[in-house]
């Protein structure tokens, strides 16, 4: 089974709580046995993918089986092109390079409805939607490489994994993929 779940804000990847005041995918009703393939931190959104089958975590998060990744990110302040080239050649973080990736200012900007709690908002700081295509995922990355780059992270959705994209899937609805989805996502 592969299931496809729009991760609403503030909530953890995973069942059981940590702690946090963050709510955890245990109050969604997903079918018994399933857990995340990889994690979208508590701060982001978007496509998560679950399953109860153990060899599609490898299968789909590793770098070398190539599914990329696709994240809108909205960021104080326009990027200019040195900022998205940079993104582009990869940055070190932590002490290690990230992969080259595709960066792009989002045109027409998206317009997803505000989210609760609303982002922090400056009157003379403008913001930018930006797209990044990864086929890497380490722990807060896209806010470390926006960071790294001089353009924090406001609110950051995942919109695709491989061919898969979140569409018009609501925040905390989920379904199970059809065959033909399945299919594509695996190749």
């Amino acid at each position: 089974m592969l299931i496809a779940f729009h991760k609403p804000y503030g909530v953890l990847s995973r069942f059981t709580p940590d702690g946090s005041p963050n709510r955890t995918m245990a109050e969604f009703g997903f079918p018994k046995h399933v857990y995340p393939i990889g994690r979208l931190d508590a701060d982001s959104e978007g496509l998560l993918l679950l399953s109860d089958e153990a060899h599609l975590n490898e299968r789909l998060l590793h770098p070398r089986h190539a599914h990329k990744r696709e994240y809108w990110v909205q960021v104080e302040r326009i990027p200019t092109p040195d900022a998205l080239l940079k993104l582009a050649k990869g940055l070190v973080i932590q002490e290690r390079r990230t992969l080259p990736c595709r960066a792009w200012i989002l045109e027409p900007q998206p317009d997803f409805p505000p989210r609760d709690p609303p982002i922090r908002f400056r009157k003379t700081v403008p913001t930018c939607w930006i797209g990044l295509e990864l086929r890497e995922g380490k722990n807060r990355q896209v806010r470390r490489m926006m960071a790294a780059v001089g353009h924090p992270t406001l609110r950051l959705i995942r919109v695709r994994i491989g061919t898969l994209e979140l569409r018009d899937l609501p925040p905390g609805a989920w379904r199970e993929l059809t065959a033909a989805e399945r299919k594509l996502i695996l190749r």
